[in-house]
C-alpha cells in the first residue's frame, strides 16, 4: 500500500485538510481559482493550512488561474473603479474563525479590519465587511464605491437580510451578534453607495485578498 498523503484546500468549496484525493477533488473540481496541495504528513498539512497558500502554490497544479484578459466577454481592467474600497474575508475552515478587512482599491492601504471572530462562515464575513465599508463611507461623507467578490453577500446586503444555515448557538453568538447589528444598520441607514462585484476571473484576486479563503 502506498504512503498516505494529506491534502490541503485553501480555496475551494469547503477549505480544510483531507486525507484522500477523492475528498480533496470534490472540493476543488469546477471551483474557479481553487488552491490546494498534497503533503506527506498531517503535521506538514496542518502547518501549511495555517500559514496560507502563497508559500506553496506556483503556476500549474492547484494554482489560481491568471486573469484571462483575452477571454471572450472578459471585462478589461480599465473597468475597475479605483475610487473604491475592496473588502474580503480570511477564514480557517468554513465554518471557522473569520476576519475581514477593507482596503483602498487604488493603493492597497488597509482602511479597516475586524477579527478574528471565533466561529463564522465566509459569506457572513463578506456580508459584515460590505456593511462595515458602507458605514465607514457614510461616516466619512465619502463618494467611494465598494467591491466584493461574494455574490451571496452582495445579494444579502441589497435585500437587507441574510440566508445562512449557520446554527445560532453559544459557539456562534459572536458572529450572529455582529450580523444582527449589521442588518439593523441597513434597515435604519439608507445609502446610495454603489456595491459592485469584483471580477476575479478577469482582474485577478481582489485587492483585500488574504490568500487563504
Amino acid at each position: 500500500m502506498g504512503k498516505s498523503k494529506f491534502y490541503v484546500v485553501w480555496t475551494g468549496k469547503q477549505p480544510g485538510i483531507y486525507s484522500t484525493w477523492a475528498e480533496c477533488k470534490a472540493q476543488v473540481d469546477g471551483f474557479p481559482g481553487a488552491r490546494y496541495k498534497s503533503f506527506e504528513s498531517k503535521s506538514a498539512a496542518e502547518e501549511a493550512y495555517a500559514g496560507g497558500a502563497k508559500p506553496y502554490i506556483r503556476s500549474g497544479g492547484g494554482a489560481a488561474k491568471k486573469p484571462a484578459a483575452a477571454r471572450a466577454g472578459a471585462k478589461p481592467a480599465s473597468d475597475i473603479d479605483y475610487n473604491s474600497i475592496s473588502v474580503d474575508v480570511g477564514t480557517r475552515g468554513n465554518p471557522g474563525p473569520v476576519e475581514y478587512k477593507g482596503v483602498d482599491t487604488a493603493t492597497g492601504e488597509v482602511i479597516f479590519s475586524h477579527g478574528p471572530v471565533s466561529k463564522g462562515t465566509n459569506n457572513l464575513g463578506e456580508f459584515l465587511a460590505i456593511v462595515h465599508a458602507l458605514a465607514h463611507i457614510q461616516r466619512e461623507g465619502s463618494d467611494k464605491s465598494v467591491y466584493s467578490d461574494s455574490v451571496n453577500a452582495i445579494k444579502w446586503v441589497k435585500q437587507r437580510r441574510v440566508s445562512s444555515t449557520l446554527p445560532r448557538d453559544p459557539s456562534t453568538e459572536e458572529i450572529w451578534t455582529l450580523v444582527d447589528r449589521a442588518v439593523e444598520w441597513l434597515e435604519t441607514h439608507p445609502y446610495s453607495t454603489k456595491i459592485m462585484k469584483w471580477e476575479t476571473r478577469d482582474w485577478g484576486e481582489i485587492k483585500a485578498d488574504y490568500g487563504r479563503k
